[in-house]
């Protein structure tokens, strides 16, 4: 684990030491343009840090960066940090009141952004924020900002010179805004040496010397922004693609030649039900990190012949609990790694016997390896980091052996009659039915009083979902406290641009008149003996 050097730390001289000592080495690959060399890494990011520079951007600023991923992400990102800026990347997907609280919440005075994302700010009322930055040809104007085009920045022909103090590993090099799945996003305000321990523990086998990771998860969350810096931090490179595609991914592998990429959550799901094919295993890709490690995650690696690992992650930690390379337990989440404690405690923090499940709080021995708060948000930080200890908000167990298994989001949690229900486990019941592409367990709701389970489903292409074969098809595989009693189909469920299903949303609208009622089609579970 780094300490605190910033040359090993800190992504200016990172990359000043990584152009010095590899100059001819590619670092980035782009879908649609020619790959970076760590020298031309450099000397465009220079560039780029210098226009800020000239527009103002100071030591402790912001730079809100709104753009899908690509070169001038990634220039948006590092230009920023090159001068002791913070990144503060935006959802693509935000507008309307959560764009506006993003914004209002960063303090920002400058954003770059794509130019079909930026006239939805001309749909909200935004405080501070006075200059846009479009990224490619826009006509769009507003009279409330200073509009510049992308070469303000770009076309700089000379670099930001030495800072009046160098940039330290615990400064704040971003804030990357929760995916908002349960209520409006935090921003998570992110060291360099938070970052950089995130990159270091979660990456797998770090010493092959054709290292490629497929950067397709965006970088407005962690699971971008730790690849592209764990390689940069490494000498390795990136594959940029825009998002993740079904059909594109094995393509986007071979194409670019990675060996190694995040598989999470419904991705799985969508390459397994890909027509199977004898070049199944004739790809460059050989690991892949995985979560959850479920059945699907086992048939994974069984299909296509690529080495497995999964973890425990949140943005505001640091990798604290890590699988080996291909585990045997499904479910598992991993063991504990070094550097970090982990208690298992109820509603007021008293630890839980082994085995039973209550919330994941966490603490590091090293400073600076987790999150420092939440940005403008001082109650959200006392409430996380109560008692001493950072609360995950997540339920787990820990078995005898040492491993922990994620159950639920505590907020997600179902309780029906006296029994504590898995979302998690529900919706790995769903998801076996051939004609289920994805699905949401969530509670509403019941009038006699705690919750009744729901589930929203999504049919398989060319399939169709019949509520009452589906009910019957889960009575023989459930517990009897565990099936839903209301079942929605809907065409896709709504989701993050990182594939989390936002249940806040569906919890929101709850039992729609085309909600299937198992009770209301004279359906009755009883407890078995």
């Amino acid at each position: 684990m780094a300490g605190a050097d910033r040359r090993q730390l800190v992504l200016r001289y990172v990359l000043e030491r990584q152009a010095s000592a590899r100059p001819h080495d590619t670092y980035a690959l782009f879908q649609d343009g020619d790959p970076w060399t760590f020298a031309e890494t450099r000397d465009r990011v220079a560039r780029v840090a210098h226009g800020l520079w000239s527009l103002g951007v100071r030591p402790g600023h912001r730079v809100l960066s709104w753009q899908p991923n690509g070169a001038t992400a990634l220039l948006a990102w590092f230009g920023a940090n090159w001068i002791g800026a913070s990144y503060v990347p935006i959802n693509t997907a935000y507008r309307g009141a959560l764009l506006q609280h993003v914004i209002d919440n960063s303090g920002a005075a400058i954003l770059i952004g794509h130019p079909s994302l930026i006239p939805r700010l001309s749909e909200i009322t935004v405080a501070r924020l006075g200059t846009v930055i479009p990224t490619g040809p826009a006509a769009w104007r507003d009279d409330r900002f200073r509009v510049l085009d992308w070469s303000a920045l770009e076309s700089a022909t000379d670099c930001a010179g030495d800072l009046e103090q160098p940039i330290e590993p615990w400064d704040e090099q971003s804030i990357i805004f929760t995916s908002g799945t349960t209520g409006p996003s935090k921003g998570v305000l992110s060291s360099y040496r938070h970052l950089a321990t995130t990159a270091q523990v979660s990456l797998g086998p770090l010493d092959a010397p054709d290292l490629r990771w497929l950067l397709q998860m965006p970088l407005f969350h962690v699971g971008g922004t730790v690849i592209a810096y764990g390689m940069l931090l490494l000498g390795r490179s990136i594959a940029v693609v825009d998002r993740f595609s079904t059909e594109r991914f094995w393509q986007d592998v071979d194409r670019m030649n990675c060996t190694n990429a995040v598989v999470g959550g419904a991705m799985v799901s969508f390459l397994l039900r890909q027509p199977e094919s004898p070049a199944d295993r004739q790809h460059a890709l050989r690991y892949a990190l995985i979560m959850p490690f479920n059945e699907l995650a086992r048939q994974f690696r069984e299909r296509f012949g690529v080495d497995v690992q999964t973890h425990y992650n949140m943005s505001e930690t640091s990798v604290p609990i890590l699988s080996d390379i291909n585990p045997s337990v499904v479910g598992q989440c991993g063991r504990l790694r070094p550097g970090i404690e982990a208690r298992i405690v109820d509603a007021h923090d008293f630890e839980v016997a082994p085995g039973e499940v209550g919330e994941l709080i966490l603490r590091a021995e090293q400073p600076w390896t987790l999150a420092h708060g939440y940005n403008a948000m001082p109650e959200a930080t006392a409430a996380a980091w109560r008692n001493g200890w950072f609360h995950t908000g997540d339920a787990l167990r820990r078995d005898e052996a040492g491993r922990f298994y994620f159950v639920d989001r505590v907020k997600d949690a179902i309780r029906r009659r006296g029994e504590n229900i898995s979302s998690f486990d529900v919706e790995a019941e769903v998801l076996s039915h051939p004609s289920v592409r994805e699905v949401a367990a969530i509670p509403v709701p019941s009038e006699h009083g705690e919750d009744e389970v729901m589930i929203v489903v999504a049919p398989a292409p060319e399939q169709t979902i019949d509520p009452a074969m589906l009910f019957d098809y889960l009575r023989g595989r459930m517990a009897h406290f565990m099936l839903p009693r209301y079942i929605r189909s809907v065409a896709e469920l709504p989701r993050t641009p990182t594939e989390k299903v936002r249940k806040f949303e569906l919890r929101r609208a709850g039992v729609t008149a085309d909600t299937w009622d198992r009770e209301a089609a004279g359906i009755r579970v009883s407890r078995e003996l």
